[in-house]
């Protein structure tokens, strides 16, 4: 079991130059800089609607990165195509709706079984390390194992609004409630011989009893950490992060 690692997700550095349809800021700019400040893997979303990364910006990635490359994709045809030209290091199949502004639940791994089992194939042949984002319940993470992923990332976004809802106590009944389906789906991943990752709506507040968790190897933030960036540099935002998740499990 090695230390707990840090992907950074840096689709808002795209967004924010999506919204002038410009070069800057740069989203290799953006994931040399994570990698300067302790990430241990740079994350980003390839949307079916290209509204912030681009092909263009993940064949640059994947070029120019030299920490692993994560690619949050729907498991459809086209994106599983890319994914085996392109080869991250891990494919991470997320569900997608057109209109949501971010991801809004796990992956409904047990309704569809047949699919998600052929795409995972066919990443499986190219190499690449699949990945599911999933909500915390055993059901979705027996479905995941029998699909044939990797890795299992639940959806942390319950109990971050908990967190955010009741105070920012982390001994409030309902967070408390919230942090022990993670931690019972992590313990069952583990027992499925999966990796246990976790990963939405983590900012530096809340971060730290997740990362305390038992086998969680590795934590995907994005919002909070660009959004800090704004104002310490990106460098800086991620520094503090990894200082804080180390802190935490090393707690633990």
């Amino acid at each position: 079991m090695g230390m707990i690692e840090l992907g950074v997700n840096i689709d808002h550095v795209a967004t924010l130059r999506q919204a002038r349809r410009t070069w800057e800021p740069d989203p290799v700019w953006a994931a040399v800089e994570a990698h300067l400040g302790g990430a241990d893997g740079i994350t980003v979303h390839l949307r079916e609607d290209r509204r912030h990364i681009q092909d263009e910006d993940v064949r640059r990635l994947r070029d120019l990165t030299h920490i692993k490359l994560n690619l949050e994709m729907a498991a459809t045809p086209e994106m599983v195509g890319i994914a085996c030209r392109i080869k991250p290091e891990m494919a991470m199949l997320v569900p997608e709706g057109r209109h949501e502004v971010t991801t809004e639940g796990g992956l409904d791994v047990a309704a569809q079984e047949g699919k998600l089992k052929e795409a995972v194939a066919r990443l499986a042949g190219k190499g690449i390390v699949t990945s599911v984002f999933i909500d915390a319940e055993i059901r979705q993470v027996e479905a995941s194992a029998r699909i044939g992923a990797r890795v299992c990332e639940v959806h942390t976004g319950p109990y971050a609004h908990a967190f955010h809802a009741r105070g920012r106590d982390p001994e409030s009944p309902a967070v408390v409630a919230e942090l022990e389906k993670v931690r019972r789906a992590g313990a069952a991943i583990r027992e499925l011989g999966m990796r246990f990752n976790a990963g939405h709506a983590l900012n530096y507040f809340n971060v730290q009893p997740v990362a305390a968790l038992p086998g969680v190897r590795e934590l995907h933030i994005g919002h909070a950490i660009v959004s800090r960036s704004v104002f310490v540099g990106l460098r800086e935002a991620v520094r503090e992060m990894k200082r804080l998740m180390r802190e935490a499990a090393r707690g633990a």
